[in-house]
C-alpha cells in the first residue's frame, strides 16, 4: 500500500517531519492539472508520450517551478497523452464492428 507524505513542523531547528496518511490516490492537485492544460493548450506540438521529453520541454517552459512541480506537471502531460491516443485507437474499431 502507497503513502501520502504529511508535512508537520517540529521544534528543533524548525525541520520538516514527515508523517504518513494511508489515503493517497491519483488525484492530482487543481495547479498541477491547470498548468499542465494550459501548457498543452499553448503548446501542443512540444508534448509526446514520451516523459522524459515532456520534462525537459516543462522546465524550458516553465521557469522557476521546482524539479518535482516539473515532474508531476510533466507526468500528468503524458499520462494525458497516452491515454488520448489509447483511446483514438480504440474507437475506429469498435465504429467498424457497428457498420458490419
Amino acid at each position: 500500500m502507497r503513502v501520502a507524505p504529511t508535512f508537520l513542523n517540529v521544534g528543533e531547528n524548525n525541520k520538516t517531519v514527515i508523517s504518513e496518511e494511508n489515503n493517497l490516490g491519483k488525484v492530482k492537485t487543481e495547479q498541477i492539472k491547470n498548468l499542465a492544460k494550459e501548457l498543452m493548450m499553448r503548446f501542443p506540438s512540444k508534448f509526446t508520450t514520451n516523459f522524459d521529453e515532456n520534462k525537459r520541454s516543462v522546465d524550458e517552459l516553465t521557469k522557476g517551478s521546482t524539479t518535482r512541480v516539473r515532474n508531476k506537471v510533466a507526468g500528468y502531460i503524458t499520462r494525458t497523452i497516452s491515454l488520448a491516443q489509447a483511446n483514438s485507437e480504440i474507437e475506429p474499431e469498435s465504429e467498424e464492428e457497428m457498420v458490419e
